[in-house]
């Protein structure tokens, strides 16, 4: 503030002074005040919005508070539907969501030309086969049919099920889309039938088995004591159907983003509680982030051939 033409007269330099030190100890206080600024916005980094659907079951209480022990603040965005999440993420309304699996990721990342990446594993939520006849996976005898849901994700998911439970075996070693006509009947033990998945339960008496969604199931009265075989999280054709947490491709190596999955990995009363809400269905898992992404860009892949 030394303009070469001065603002006051000659006579008057006492006032100026104090005018040149106050706009100094002002450019002082606005230099501290970004300084400050700059720390808190580091700080700000720690409240982490997080998309869901379903945010008053009771698990996100305990991992926010499991959050806040470790100093993360956890704003959670609760939305209506699957639709919503995704589109959000990618516009930065919010910094990350939890709701789907890999196959409904790769579904959106595709149509829509965005970018969101997994950044870790929750649970997987399995496609349960019943039966009313046998007990047992070696009950079944060869030649028995067994019913799976009729829509297309669910059926091919049920295929996998029952191949990685040695029932049947898939041409091609199968695929999230995978159809009745893959069935490699020589080299299967059991043949299958379609039907609508809210038919499934009911028409559990009329097969030697059904795999039924676990909505059905639920609403037909069956428990999960009663479930003979399920989707293995060890067999690498269950990882697409894990749950995630997902981030904007330039934030997958967050360290705060890396630590809330660890968070809700890790604490007990939080995957106690999915558990628990899932009607102890869930499975919880710890797939490593690269096999996530690799089935991810494998599962991309097959979007798009198949799109």
């Amino acid at each position: 503030m030394t303009s070469s033409a001065p603002l006051i007269d000659a006579p008057k330099k006492g006032p100026g002074r104090l005018i040149a030190i106050i706009v100094a100890v002002v450019v002082v206080l606005a230099a501290v005040g970004i300084a400050i600024g700059v720390s808190r916005g580091g700080g700000d980094d720690e409240t982490v919005r997080i998309g869901v659907v379903g945010a008053s079951d009771p698990y996100w209480a305990d991992f926010v508070q499991a959050a806040a022990d470790e100093g993360i603040t956890v704003d959670l965005v609760d939305y209506s539907d699957y639709e919503q999440p995704n589109p959000a993420l990618a516009d930065g309304e919010i910094d990350l969501n939890q709701f789907q699996h890999i196959v409904y990721l790769a579904q959106y990342d595709v149509a829509s030309g965005n970018d969101i990446v997994p950044i870790g594993s929750t649970a997987i939520y399995p496609l349960p086969l019943y039966s009313s006849k046998y007990t047992d996976l070696s009950d079944f005898q060869q030649g028995d049919t067994i019913a799976i849901p009729d829509d297309s994700s669910n059926l091919a998911r049920a295929l996998l099920v029952l191949q990685s439970n040695g029932l049947i075996s898939l041409k091609d070693g199968g695929t999230i889309f995978s159809g009745v006509n893959d069935v490699d009947e020589s080299k299967s033990k059991v043949k299958v039938a379609t039907v609508s998945a809210d038919l499934a339960a009911t028409s559990l008496p009329d097969y030697a088995g059904a795999i039924i969604n676990n909505d059905f199931a639920t609403k037909a009265g069956l428990s999960t004591d009663d479930v003979i075989a399920q989707d293995d999280p060890e067999d690498p054709s269950s990882v697409p159907y894990a749950n995630v947490f997902a981030a904007r491709a330039e934030d997958k190596d967050n360290a705060t983003y890396q630590k809330l999955v660890q968070i809700y990995q890790d604490t007990k009363a939080v995957t106690d509680g999915v558990v628990d809400n899932s009607g102890g269905t869930a499975i919880i898992t710890k797939i490593p982030v690269g096999d996530l992404e690799k089935s991810l860009t494998e599962t991309e892949k097959l979007v798009e051939q198949n799109g």
